[in-house]
Formats: structure tokens, sequence, C-alpha cells
């Protein structure tokens, strides 16, 4: 009897093998729901960016709107009667001393002061 049921156990393993671990198992079937979904979520990005594409391929064939738009911002061209101002912002050192400066003085009761001495 015990040999009887040592013989089914291992037969049901060898019949459970292909099921979990085969060509076809179950470990193979979830490996490519996952890859599948990874793939859907990429083509779902490479979509938006086509259709983003689309609109602007449509924009640049309908007007100049589009193209002095692009030719301003990307070639910084402008028309013969502009003038081209960019601003930088300040360094991040000298804005923060200056703020110290003027907490010093608004804390010391001094009238606020900036380089008019």
């Amino acid at each position: 009897m015990k040999r009887l049921t040592l013989l089914l156990a291992v037969l049901l393993l060898a019949i459970q093998y292909p099921l979990w671990l085969g060509h076809g198992g179950w470990v193979r079937v979830w490996d490519l729901q996952r890859q599948y979904a990874a793939r859907q979520a990429i083509n779902a990005g490479l979509r938006a960016r086509n259709q983003a594409l689309g609109a602007e391929i449509a924009s640049l064939r309908q007007g100049s709107e589009a193209i002095e738009e692009r030719a301003r911002g990307e070639l910084h061209m402008m028309r013969a009667n502009e003038t081209f101002f960019e601003f930088q912002p300040a360094p991040a050192r000298a804005a923060s001393s200056t703020a110290a400066q003027v907490a010093g003085q608004v804390a010391s009761g001094d009238p606020l002061k900036f380089g008019m001495e």
C-alpha cells in the first residue's frame, strides 16, 4: 500500500510538471502576461507621442504661425524691427546674501540701504 501511494504521488508530480513549468505552463503564461502589460504601457506612451507629433505636423502644414513660433523658440529668430532680450536668473548666492542683509537691517532697525551710500 505504501509503494502504491508513493507511485501515485510520483505520477501526480510527473503530470503536474508540464502544467506548471513546461513550455506552455502557468509560469510561462504569467511571464507573458507581465510582458504584454509592459508593452501595452509602452505603446500607450508612443501613441500619445504620435498624436502630439501629428497635431504639430498639421499645425505646420496649415499656417505660418507655428513655423514662426518654432523659429523664435528654437532658433531665436526675430523680425527686423524687434529687439531680443534674454533674462537670466540672478545667482542663488547673491540673492541669498542680499536677503540676509535685508533681514539683518530690518532686525536691527537700520534704514534699508541697497548700495546707495
